[in-house]
């Protein structure tokens, strides 16, 4: 079977297995299919339709084709995915990064200088997604990562350093606890915010993701409450908290920000104009 006619097979396999549009599963069979091949463009693919497979190639597509349509992640089982223009490396240890979070680098971005220095902090960062962004966004900022999970420290300090963020620094902590008494000028955060008994955990991608970084008590706020207080203790004057969040929940973390003291409390919706992010700045003492 030449590639044109695997190409039309496969899409057609994923679109029905998993409920995804014909454009979404053309383009996963396509990426799976370039796999197989060793890694070959998309513009190769196009111009070789009438080539047809190897056995050993025909094997490798065929046992990719099942993994996904089990579920499996395309993300984990290529290895990467692309975040804010840049393609960063992801593993089972972390989050896969989505176009929603994009969102939070554009508010953190909005409050950050681009000349001049500027202390950040991104608490768990999993795969650095959002800490190289603003880190590579912003070259003059001292920007800080944090993850309770050393793999996921680890996968953010190979993708810092092969995209080049000089500027960036990655330690495990849980949350703030091992920042001692730094202060920081911007606090971004993707923390878990699935409540534990949601059923969308059984579900697609998040089957496969660490529940750690997904799930966060009964509605989903335990760890955002956890960090409001603490990211206070480590915020200059004047200095912004920004949380990503569930689609429903920015008027129940704007309220926890402001009775912790924080005003200018607001939110910046996402492309679907869903509210994704909340943001608030820390009143003096």
């Amino acid at each position: 079977m030449h590639l044109q006619a695997l190409l039309v097979e496969a899409r057609q396999q994923l679109a029905s297995a998993l409920g995804m549009p014909g454009n979404e599963a053309s383009l996963e069979a396509q990426m799976l299919l370039r796999e197989s091949l060793g890694g070959v463009s998309r513009a190769w693919l196009i111009s070789h339709e009438e080539r047809a497979l190897t056995t050993e190639q025909q094997e490798r597509f065929d046992a990719l084709i099942a993994r996904r349509l089990q579920g499996e992640p395309i993300a984990y089982m290529l290895g990467h995915r692309e975040f804010y223009g840049l393609d960063l490396s992801v593993t089972p240890d972390v989050l896969i990064p989505r176009p929603d979070t994009e969102t939070l680098v554009e508010a953190a971005l909005r409050h950050i200088p681009q000349n001049q220095s500027c202390r950040i902090l991104d608490l768990g960062t999993g795969s650095g997604a959002i800490a190289i962004a603003i880190a590579l966004q912003r070259p003059y900022a001292l920007v800080n990562a944090v993850d309770q999970s050393q793999a996921a420290v680890d996968v953010a300090i190979a993708n810092a350093m092969r995209l080049g963020a000089t500027n960036l620094r990655v330690i495990q902590s849980d949350w703030c606890d091992a920042l001692g008494g730094e202060s920081f000028d911007v606090i971004v955060s993707n923390p878990p915010y699935i409540a534990s008994a949601d059923p969308h955990l059984t579900q697609g991608d998040l089957r496969f993701e660490p529940i750690s970084a997904l799930a966060s008590g009964t509605d989903g706020l335990d760890d955002i409450r956890r960090i409001i207080p603490q990211a206070r203790h480590h915020l200059a004057p004047g200095g912004w908290l920004m949380f990503e969040h569930g689609y429903d929940q920015a008027d129940r973390v704007g309220k926890l920000m402001q009775a912790a003291n924080f005003d200018a409390v607001s939110h910046a919706a996402d492309l679907a104009g869903i509210q994704r992010v909340t943001m608030g700045r820390r009143r003096p003492d």
